[in-house]
């Protein structure tokens, strides 16, 4: 595949919701952006870095991240991501957004990766990878302007975190949002209206019981952490159609890799609340901006 940053697009890398992956499953959240003919990284969750490979991307033009919050499939690569293009050629500033605790993580990672860094940085004559990286807290309200890209946030409503959000990208020619995890959230009607693209996450409330049973979590608080944090795909398709937003596109999937369930389940789940262009989020998925009618 020939990466081509000449237009507007969002590809789907990771589209599983939670951190566990199993035989043919589908792997936790990451998404990318082309806007403005720029690359933006949101959510690093494990198979990042094999996802923008498989886009067409090279590692080393990653410059622009962000992080919506600190649950271990949203940011578990995000270190082997940047790393990794370190050792495939980056020499350029990284700029992470993210929660506060992010940086913290970042220099674990690099404690950890020290030798190896140490050593790369003598034996190969790299640059030091400590200094190619700056990191930015966010929080509600504006948090990146430039090079005709605007990203605002607002937080979500995913307890027990408070820090988490959901994420907003403006140009002159393209509006996504994107949900992060959330219980449904009325804010995010207004955050969203009229975007061209709203990404949500969804759950598909007639698997949950199989899903719970094939995970073979006999604690409830499992369930209870989805039926408080995050939203069932009708509510979804319930905020993209009070948002009159143009296209929606269900990501962050629980469940995503039981055979039992496919597209069409999902399809039947927002029938009645949402009849606008829809896409079931997929590993891979490439989906053009603007959406054409």
């Amino acid at each position: 595949m020939t990466f081509n940053s000449s237009e507007n697009y969002v590809a789907l890398l990771g589209t599983k919701g939670g951190p566990a992956i199993r035989p043919s499953s589908s792997m936790p959240t990451s998404i990318l952006f082309m806007l403005n003919a720029k690359p933006v990284v949101v959510d690093c969750g494990l198979g990042v870095t094999k996802g923008l490979v498989d886009q067409g991307m090279q590692l080393k033009d990653v410059s622009l991240i962000f992080i919506t919050h600190l649950h271990s499939d949203h940011y578990l690569e995000l270190g082997p991501l940047i790393h990794t293009a370190w050792t495939a050629g980056l020499k350029t500033l990284v700029d992470v957004y993210g929660p506060e605790g992010l940086e913290s993580y970042w220099l674990s990672f690099l404690d950890s990766m020290k030798a190896d860094i140490d050593l790369r940085i003598e034996d190969e004559g790299r640059p030091d990878l400590r200094q190619l990286v700056k990191f930015h807290v966010i929080d509600a309200g504006t948090v990146y302007e430039q090079d005709g890209l605007s990203v605002s946030a607002i937080r979500t409503e995913h307890p027990p975190l408070v820090d988490c959000f959901a994420l907003s990208f403006k140009t002159d020619a393209v509006h996504v949002v994107f949900s992060g995890d959330t219980a449904p959230l009325k804010e995010l009607e207004n955050f969203a209206r009229g975007a061209d693209l709203l990404i949500h996450e969804a759950m598909l409330e007639s698997a949950l019981p199989a899903l719970m049973k094939r995970i073979g979590n006999s604690s409830e608080k499992l369930m209870a952490h989805w039926l408080r944090s995050h939203s069932y795909a009708h509510d979804a398709a319930q905020t993209a159609n009070n948002a009159g937003v143009k296209a929606l596109a269900l990501s962050h999937l629980i469940p995503s890799d039981d055979p039992e369930y496919t597209e069409a389940h999902w399809q039947q789940a927002v029938k009645g609340k949402w009849d606008g262009a829809l896409f079931v989020g997929r590993d891979g998925l490439k989906i053009e901006l603007p959406i054409k009618p």
